[in-house]
């Protein structure tokens, strides 16, 4: 069964920093689009940033020039480093993998992120 574990959130003050880590155990993972995606209370789960594989990262615009995906293929493994981090990016955020086909699309069961003085 493919696993999809984030880690990484936490509490922290706003104008902080913290990198999520999502570790997947896909066999073809190099194979699959990797995104983050974050869930506020009452509010619909929107895309963060999603990176193709052998192609760019893209942002949502509330995150760009804040946030960073990255992926290492030879750990499966993709990251989502978060800067100047501001209360309203306060929300659970998942780790989504899919090949884009409509057959495989998988998650994580998410990480708190809390931005509060």
């Amino acid at each position: 069964q493919v696993q999809l574990v984030e880690s990484g959130g936490g509490l922290v003050q706003p104008g902080g920093s913290l990198r999520l880590s999502c570790v997947s155990s896909i066999i073809d993972f190099s194979d699959y689009t990797m995104g983050w995606y974050r869930q506020a209370p009452g509010k619909e789960r929107e895309l963060v940033a999603f990176f193709p594989n052998g192609g760019s990262a893209n942002y949502a615009e509330s995150v760009k020039g804040r946030f960073t995906i990255s992926r290492d293929n030879a750990k499966n493994t993709v990251y989502l480093q978060m800067n100047s981090l501001k209360p309203e990016d306060t929300a659970v955020y998942y780790c989504n993998a899919d090949d884009l086909t409509g057959v495989y699309d998988y998650w994580g069961q998410g990480t708190q992120v809390t931005v509060s003085s």
